[in-house]
């Protein structure tokens, strides 16, 4: 292809800059700008595309198509309080675009009816997840080792794993080795030292995390779940044990919230 083409075909892709974003992440930024930089593109021409990156709006909903490209992680749909037609809406929308996606917080019935209308979804029962179009694991990213207290504790957990795997990073579980036999997480340390990030998912009392903390030299990210009696206040305690860690350097994050833990440790692991 000689040089005419080619810029012909770079023009007709920046005179429509809905064409040139559908799938807009970081490569194709970069071959913006380099285009730029060799004169292939003019820069009023370049900084329309940057200005129209799409945010795409419903009678319902604003969807940011952006944000992979800002952060890393795309959109993800939180399912809870939306119908099943919202959810359907929304995630058609982004895999149009070639975007990974993710819905939590899903019921089975909801799951059920929104996969009526985007088959191509998968339903991760025991997190509560939807995902499509997930990205093939990178080798070369660190392994995110994700650690739950309890047999109790594995939905919250999952609901990392999910979105870790989603995003196509080396992920692990350790499940049920909480301080109630201290010998489960003191026996799985070679598993813990080999993490570049650490998940740990504790309700009760909330005392895992330091635990874990103390074994190893990577970032730990402690999540609170709800399981636990009456004192447990949903979690709260759970909370504060891990606020008040004497294991310096725990990040936390707010009670049963899986899914922020991942959008954390995949940040860290980038």
């Amino acid at each position: 292809m000689n040089i005419v083409s080619v810029c012909r075909n770079a023009l007709e892709m920046w005179a429509n800059p809905l064409l040139f974003n559908s799938k807009m992440d970081k490569n194709k930024l970069f071959q913006l700008l380099t285009d730029v930089s060799q004169g292939r593109c003019d820069v009023k021409d370049a900084a329309k595309v940057i200005s129209d990156l799409p945010m795409e709006t419903s009678d319902e909903s604003c969807i940011d198509h952006h944000r992979a490209l800002r952060t890393g992680i795309p959109e993800v749909i939180y399912g809870q309080s939306k119908t099943p037609e919202q959810i359907i809406d929304i995630g058609r929308s982004l895999l149009k675009r070639n975007s990974v996606v993710i819905a939590t917080k899903v019921d089975e019935e909801k799951a059920a009816m929104v996969l009526s209308g985007l088959p191509s979804l998968n339903y991760h029962e025991q997190a509560m997840m939807l995902s499509g179009n997930e990205k093939q694991e990178d080798d070369n990213k660190g392994r995110i080792v994700i650690v739950s207290a309890g047999t109790s504790d594995i939905p919250i957990a999952e609901e990392a794993k999910v979105t870790v795997k989603a995003m196509g990073h080396p992920v692990s579980t350790l499940y049920d080795v909480g301080v109630a036999g201290l010998h489960r997480i003191l026996g799985r340390q070679k598993a813990l030292r080999e993490a570049r990030v650490i998940i740990v998912v504790a309700g009760m009392e909330g005392a895992l995390p330091s635990v874990v903390s103390g074994l190893v030299e990577c970032p730990v990210i402690g999540v609170p779940t709800s399981v636990g009696y009456g004192t447990g206040f949903g979690g709260i305690a759970a909370l504060l044990s891990m606020l008040n860690s004497c294991a310096p350097g725990i990040g936390v994050v707010n009670i049963d919230n899986g899914f922020g833990a991942a959008c954390l440790a995949l940040s860290i692991n980038r």
